[in-house]
């Protein structure tokens, strides 16, 4: 992992933190960075990951206290091992050329068909719980996120997890209702009609917490809310026009049943200077015709 994701992953467990997310979700972004990090002093040094897990070793939370010591726990027998390692080498040898930092492993953009996005052509882990419902959901909700997006695979799939996490902790575990509405997500977010949706959660407009509890309505688009106002407007216009009233006649006979029971309005269809036309149905049998 490089210096960029570290900081993105920092970011959202702070994040997460201060805004008193579910114990899930600060133990997702944990399990990620002692999965995924390969600490270096260098690296630790400039991001400050060691200072920033190491608060939550406080956390009054049993499992994300333990977790959180592990981790700073690790990192350090690892950078001690590897200074150990450096100064045996230095041993008898000049000094190290000081190269440049390595920008070769920063997140690159995707490159490939946008379409066609989906996390087991990308080859990407989605084995992040331990639970295979919910894997399987994080891959459900990375092909959503990653539709039609160019975002880099490690930036979709740290989102799919937060999305689902929140989801998680809201629907009280695994429910029904947690698959529907992950479901749910994952439609809209494949929407061809609403573009918008993916880029706002992507780029933290829309938080996880507020996406697993947005209503279909609010998961519209801004064309598609504009298209069912106009809509609604012209129905409602519609439903004002006042419509003719109906007389009855025995004046009238039908021509299908024969009886007089038949009711009638009349409109000015033609030019000013002609008859009106009269618009008749009878009441008995439902046949319409006009004179």
């Amino acid at each position: 992992m490089d210096q960029r994701e570290l900081e993105t992953r920092l970011k959202a467990l702070q994040k997460a933190v201060n805004e008193k997310d579910s114990p899930s979700t600060i133990i997702s972004i944990l399990q990620t960075l002692q999965k995924e990090v390969v600490p270096t002093e260098e690296l630790l040094r400039a991001t400050k990951a060691g200072v920033v897990v190491s608060k939550q070793k406080m956390n009054t939370n049993k499992d994300i206290a333990r977790l959180a010591a592990e981790i700073v726990a690790k990192w350090k027998k690892t950078v001690s091992a590897d200074q150990e390692a450096r100064k045996r080498k230095m041993v008898g040898s000049s000094p190290p050329k000081m190269e440049s930092p390595d920008k070769t492993n920063e997140p690159q953009k995707f490159t490939g068909d946008v379409a066609k996005r989906r996390w087991e052509h990308e080859k990407v882990d989605i084995k992040r719980t331990g639970i295979p419902t919910r894997d399987n959901c994080i891959g459900l909700l990375y092909n959503g996120l990653a539709f039609m997006s160019n975002e880099p695979s490690v930036h979709v799939v740290i989102k799919a997890m937060e999305v689902e996490a929140a989801a998680f902790d809201t629907f009280n575990g695994e429910t029904s209702e947690y698959k529907a509405k992950l479901r749910s997500l994952y439609q809209n977010l494949k929407a061809i009609s609403n573009r918008e949706l993916g880029p706002r959660v992507m780029s933290g407009e829309i938080t996880a917490a507020q996406f697993v509890v947005m209503s279909h309505e609010e998961l519209k688009s801004a064309e598609r809310k504009r298209m069912d106002e106009k809509l609604a407007h012209e129905n409602m216009k519609k439903a004002q026009v006042p419509m003719a009233e109906k007389s009855i006649s025995d004046a009238l006979r039908c021509g299908k049943c024969g009886q007089k029971k038949v009711s009638y309005t009349q409109a000015q269809t033609r030019s000013a200077d002609e008859p009106m036309t009269t618009f008749c149905e009878c009441t008995v049998c439902g046949n319409r015709w006009k004179v």
